[in-house]
């Protein structure tokens, strides 16, 4: 079938220039989608587009048979707050997934808040949310058609009572409770001219840091954080594990760096009252730091600094000269530490990427001896819940033909032992009838890159059969193994092979492949 094509007009004066390289942008026009120039084009598009979907044969086929495989259970991982249990569930198709509130695990959950009533057509989302440290109060984000302006809501845990509070003009916003229970810390931005509904594409600029007190009117909150030199930076609160402390981590852009600023609450004996007076512990953005716990002023960090792969360093913030920081679990060869969590007060739980499979470790906080591996399928972990307070851990489990597998383990039985909590089925779906590889293809430089291939078992790979090869390397995000109901409908209705290359641009091997050699097109 022949199509005749919507031209696309080029504006060959626009010519841009990168360090002395001159980058041609003829279609920079379609960045203004608001123009009636795009407008038009889109419609074009659509007018091509869609009498060919509506006249398809087998668009009904497809879309049913997706329908039914998208249709199981979709669970996360329970969290404890205060004396109670929540965890998020979806029944298989519904808009929004419900969070549900439980006494004790063997208790029947009970629907706490259905994000699915924010509207009537289910477009505005849950986006955020922070129980208050005794779990009597949670804060919540909402945020209406994809977009990234958000609105937190309060509730009172007990009764869910929704209070009369409420923040607006909340973008890439941090939720951190004081551990008091009185207020939380949170993102906003000033007023500004033209659209703030989602669809503007105008740069954000002067994030700002606030205090709101529960009880009180968004004009009241306290601004404790600024950077009025700095128009681009953006920053997110985080309360140590103690209550003691607000650490301040700095960005600026998509790059795994930040700076690093605290604030002893001690040091503000009458309460936040307005800036907070923040000690500059690192502040330059050569490398990234990120919070793990703390006992009393030594401070554990996951970070890049002189470790690609990521460690993770004790700062005493009594002793903060980087000639008194000490490594705890240092860079491993190959394998990335993703994420690093303390549980029940003195055990560290590790998750790292090898050869871009997770492996969960467990390793003592106060000596980072390693205790035990707990045994993993090629997958990903997509969830894990268990913090410093806890006596337990919950960690969710995915795989190319699994949804889910959530496993929980109680720190305080020996041997530790993790168990299947909950397991997700797809009806008309068996795992068995399917395989997965890896292999390693060396790129144009000789660097080998890793690639998982997915199909059915008995299948010649003589190059007979259609094949989807997905690649993404970019913003330092790893792409491992998951589930995907549209890819599993062409491996298994079409006879195809799915092929997935972790090319480099992502973190699959840490900040080096993050910066290194794209393989785009070798």
């Amino acid at each position: 079938m022949a199509f005749q094509y919507p031209n696309a007009y080029r504006d060959e004066s626009v010519v841009d220039d990168y360090h002395g390289c001159k980058i041609p942008d003829p279609y920079i026009w379609l960045e203004d989608p608001d123009s009636e120039k795009t407008q038009a084009f889109v419609n074009a598009q659509n007018q091509l587009t869609l009498p060919f979907l509506e006249q398809c044969e087998v668009r009904d086929v497809f879309k049913d048979r997706m329908t039914e495989l998208y249709d199981y259970p979709k669970y996360s991982c329970p969290f404890k707050r205060g004396n109670r249990y929540f965890h998020f569930y979806n029944t298989g198709l519904q808009n929004q997934s419900v969070l549900y509130m439980q006494e004790n695990l063997d208790a029947e959950p009970s629907v706490f808040l259905d994000p699915n009533t924010f509207s009537e057509d289910g477009t505005v989302a849950l986006r955020g949310y922070a129980f208050s440290e005794d779990g009597e109060y949670l804060a919540y984000g909402t945020s209406a058609s994809g977009s990234d302006w958000v609105e937190i809501r309060f509730l009172r845990v007990d009764g869910a009572v929704l209070l009369e509070d409420q923040l607006e003009r909340v973008k890439f916003t941090c939720m951190s409770w004081t551990h008091d229970g009185k207020g939380l810390f949170y993102n906003s931005y000033p007023e500004q001219e033209g659209k703030s509904d989602g669809t503007e594409t105008s740069t954000n600029l002067h994030q700002k840091l606030y205090y709101h007190m529960l009880g009180t009117p968004q004009s009241q909150d306290v601004l404790c954080a600024e950077f009025p030199d700095q128009p681009k930076w953006m920053s997110g609160a985080e309360v140590s594990d103690d209550g003691r402390y607000v650490l301040l981590s700095i960005r600026e852009g998509c790059d795994p760096v930040n700076r690093l600023w605290y604030c002893d609450l001690n040091d503000v004996p009458q309460g936040i009252t307005g800036l907070l007076p923040w000690v500059k512990l690192i502040d330059n953005f050569d490398a990234e730091y990120e919070y793990v716990t703390n006992e009393g002023t030594v401070f554990t960090f996951k970070t890049n600094l002189d470790a690609p792969q990521y460690r993770l360093i004790n700062i005493d913030f009594a002793q903060p000269s980087v000639s008194q920081w000490k490594e705890l679990i240092p860079q491993h060869d190959k394998d990335v530490i993703v994420f690093a969590t303390c549980t029940y007060s003195s055990f560290l739980f590790v998750c790292f990427l090898h050869d871009v499979k997770n492996v969960l470790k467990m390793f003592h906080l106060s000596s980072g001896e390693e205790i035990r591996t707990f045994p993993l399928d090629v997958g990903s972990i997509v969830g894990f819940t268990g913090r410093k307070k806890d006596s337990e851990i919950f960690y969710s489990f995915t795989s190319f033909l699994s949804p889910a597998i959530i496993y929980h383990c109680d720190l305080t039985k020996e041997p530790l032992q993790p168990h299947t909590f909950r397991e997700v089925t797809v009806k008309g779906f068996s795992p068995a009838d399917y395989q997965t590889t890896q292999v390693f293809y060396p790129s144009k430089d000789g660097t080998q890159i890793p690639m998982f291939i997915v199909h059915k078992k008995g299948i010649k790979l003589d190059g007979s059969h259609p094949a989807f090869l997905y690649g993404y390397g970019g913003f330092n995000i790893s792409i491992t193994p998951s589930y995907s109901v549209s890819r599993l409908i062409f491996v298994r209705h079409l006879g195809g092979v799915l092929a997935v290359a972790n090319i480099r641009g992502g973190g699959e091997y840490g900040e080096t492949w993050h910066k290194g050699i794209g393989d785009v097109g070798q």
